[in-house]
């Protein structure tokens, strides 16, 4: 039995367990402080399972229980099957649009009975173990365009088909793994041209249309002067600037409205604007014919930010204390055991708990990038720091969400917020990094 027990932990990185447990544990507690009503039998809302901190918690224990059988599994079973669960996920995304259910407005989810299931969160196991395989193989040849486009082909399927099951802010999040993509040398220039499109769409929603065009031609043009000698020598460069020129005011006359008239949803919209204090001028297109328009609702798009930022702020430096929050005691936030669960840390535990609570974020990630960096495996590293820029995104979008900084995009925060998908996502990413490093001596590609 002895020897058996040393097989299992041999090699386990227990400092990242004992972090993946902490973080777990400030859920649950998170989920009690909110759920949890004055006169209420704590002990049968555990075992019975009819409250959410009760669920949460039987969550954990399947988490650690399949979290088990991966650490009794053979690290060479990952790298085997990469691409048949890579296969089974795309299945699953498929399989959600003849039996999706609509839940607040994703048609993401598939019911069974009781049991839910969001594809669209599960795949990206499914995403970072093919992603990973891909990369390591011996006649891939990353610097090589053809290679990169078959990397991001693997990413960008799942993405797009959450797209269309109008679950983006998930869809958002496969982006991520183009951070594995940067490790294992994919060109800079791709990331300086995200960005800017970023910026430019930015752009497109703050200055006018006419405005902005008028800026574009006269940097095009300055361009064009500036590098008048070097285009002499060199025709192709003239063709690049207007090529680039053509591209932007492409994206700011048609991408750009048809991004937020045909792909985010209504209230994805209200929300973007919201936080750029700008009026939605696609108001009167999103707006459902004889729906109230929402400048009339009672809690208008930016009403969970302002409740969630008044939480917080009440915590001021120390915290209100557990279970004396009034904000999130007297649900004024909603999501507030899901998406916007940060504000009932920042509420009951204030400044100091706040910082206590994102510095076991912070060494997790620091864990898993040391972990990431001492394999000997190609595969092993990729899939850690796909691992590492999964729950990078999510913490950033999710904090960021929470105090206004990043539009409402429905992302939860890794291994707190309420719900068993996700957190069952969640462990078993990590526990297969766990096996696939204690097993890092072996020679695999």
């Amino acid at each position: 039995m002895n020897h058996k027990n040393a097989a299992i932990s041999k090699g386990i990185d227990w400092v990242i367990i004992w972090l993946y447990v902490a973080l777990v544990a400030a859920g649950i507690l998170s989920i009690f402080s909110v759920t949890y009503r004055e006169g209420e039998d704590v002990l049968n809302g555990f075992l019975k399972l009819q409250t959410d901190y009760g669920k949460q918690a039987l969550f954990f224990v399947i988490s650690l229980v399949v979290g088990l059988f991966i650490l009794l599994t053979d690290s060479k079973f990952f790298t085997a099957t990469a691409n048949i669960w890579y296969a089974v996920g795309i299945f699953l995304l498929l399989l959600v649009f003849p039996f999706h259910t609509e839940v607040k407005g994703t048609e993401s989810i598939i019911r069974f009975g009781d049991f839910q299931m969001q594809p669209a969160d599960i795949c990206k196991i499914f995403v970072n173990l093919a992603l990973a395989k891909y990369l390591s193989r011996i006649e891939t040849d990353f610097s090589k365009p053809r290679a990169q486009l078959i990397a991001s082909a693997i990413v960008l399927t799942p993405a797009l088909l959450a797209i269309a099951q109008k679950e983006t802010g998930l869809a958002l999040v496969y982006f991520a793994f183009f951070l594995v993509m940067f490790r294992e040398g994919l060109p800079a220039i791709y990331l300086v041209v995200g960005f800017s499109f970023a910026a430019l769409v930015v752009a497109t929603l703050l200055v006018e249309k006419n405005t902005l065009a008028i800026i574009l031609t006269a940097i095009a043009a300055i361009s064009i002067y500036l590098l008048r000698k070097q285009m002499k020598r060199n025709k192709k460069l003239l063709f690049g600037v207007a090529l680039i020129w053509l591209v932007c005011v492409g994206i700011q006359r048609f991408a750009v409205p048809f991004l937020f008239t045909h792909v985010l949803q209504k209230h994805q919209v209200e929300r973007i604007f919201s936080l750029l204090g700008t009026e939605n001028p696609y108001a009167a297109i999103n707006n459902v014919e004889g729906e109230e328009a929402p400048a009339s609702k009672e809690k208008t798009s930016d009403y969970n930010v302002r409740q969630s930022k008044i939480a917080i702020g009440s915590g001021g430096v120390t915290g209100r204390g557990f279970l004396k929050g009034t904000q999130t005691r007297f649900d004024f936030v909603p999501e507030q055991r899901t998406d916007f669960i940060f504000c009932t840390i920042g509420e009951g535990f204030g400044f100091i708990g706040s910082v206590i609570f994102l510095s076991l974020y912070l060494f997790l990630l620091l864990r898993i990038v040391t972990i990431a960096e001492r394999q000997r495996s190609v595969f092993s590293r990729c899939y850690a720091y796909g691992v590492a820029s999964v729950i990078f995104f999510h913490i950033a979008i999710n904090i960021c969400m929470t105090i206004g900084l990043a539009p409402v995009i429905g992302i939860p925060l890794p291994f707190v917020s309420y719900g068993g998908t996700s957190l069952l996502t969640f462990s078993v990413m990590l526990f297969i990094l766990i096996r696939l490093d204690a097993d890092r001596q072996m020679a695999l590609r």
